[in-house]
């Protein structure tokens, strides 16, 4: 892999490291008849400073993976790791701080507190945690996102797409390791969705962020460097530089595939 060097607040930074992988990964729901295997035995390594999309049929485990390398599930068998971190070894506390301080969430629901500005949802993980924010950072993000002139405001007096974007920076102001979005633009119209797949694609571009996202639709996965495709709880392929046409494509040949699959009686 190739290093890569960026800059951000006057720091310059090369990396090649892998920010999260799932090795032998199985995730089984349920048992005898009801049981269902989200999860079968993936194995996946994802760059540092790269965005990746993931990608699948209804019920192929995209989200229940994500969910694993996030540390927001767990898998019953196999290691998940961010950076150098087991987090499959972690307990519960280890677990809040891993969230916490080493990995940032975006929703398709905003998840944003209503009796809050837009400054103090961006600002709430920092202050649960007891810390300030780094302001030069600080400043990035909100100039990035394009925040200024509405930080005052509540969630009710912005639009969707500035309610995500303030997701999106609340998501950064922490500088995780990596931002998990599950997604993120599937309440958005197609302008608002835009925007903030372009502040994502930015924030790896100029910042070296880290962004693992979930979606289903082939115009957001052309904006990832990297598209893995699930069928059944299994990476079956993977894309570099998708196209949205690319990526349709191989989404209608998955279909076909996860189609015949369960005719034939898989689980």
């Amino acid at each position: 892999m190739s290093a890569r060097t960026f800059t951000v607040c006057g720091m310059t930074t090369t990396t090649t490291d892998i920010a999260a992988r799932a090795v032998d990964a199985w995730k089984v729901y349920g048992s005898g008849e009801a049981q269902v295997i989200a999860l079968r035995g993936v194995n996946v390594e994802l760059e540092r400073s790269r965005f990746t999309a993931i990608m699948g049929p209804s019920g192929s485990g995209k989200s229940t993976l994500m969910h694993c390398l996030a540390g927001l599930d767990t898998v019953n068998r196999g290691q998940i790791f961010i950076g150098d971190t087991e987090v499959t070894r972690l307990g519960d506390s280890g677990l809040t701080k891993l969230r916490r301080d080493r990995v940032g969430f975006v929703f398709q629901q905003f998840n944003l507190l209503p009796t809050l500005t837009a400054e103090e949802n961006v600002l709430l993980p920092l202050s649960i945690a007891g810390r300030k924010p780094d302001p030069d950072w600080y400043k990035t993000v909100i100039d990035t996102v394009n925040l200024g002139d509405r930080l005052g405001h509540r969630p009710s007096q912005l639009s969707g797409g500035q309610q995500q974007r303030v997701a999106c920076a609340r998501a950064l102001v922490s500088r995780p390791d990596v931002v998990f979005a599950d997604e993120p633009t599937g309440n958005l119209d197609s302008r608002s969705g835009a925007e903030v797949l372009g502040f994502l694609r930015n924030s790896v571009r100029d910042f070296g962020q880290t962004i693992v996202m979930v979606t289903h639709d082939p115009g957001a996965a052309s904006y990832a460097d990297r598209v893995i495709f699930l069928v059944d709880g299994q990476i079956v392929d993977e894309m570099r530089e998708p196209t949205a046409e690319l990526v349709l494509e191989k989404l209608k040949h998955l279909d076909v595939t996860a189609g015949a699959s369960r005719c034939c009686g898989r689980a």
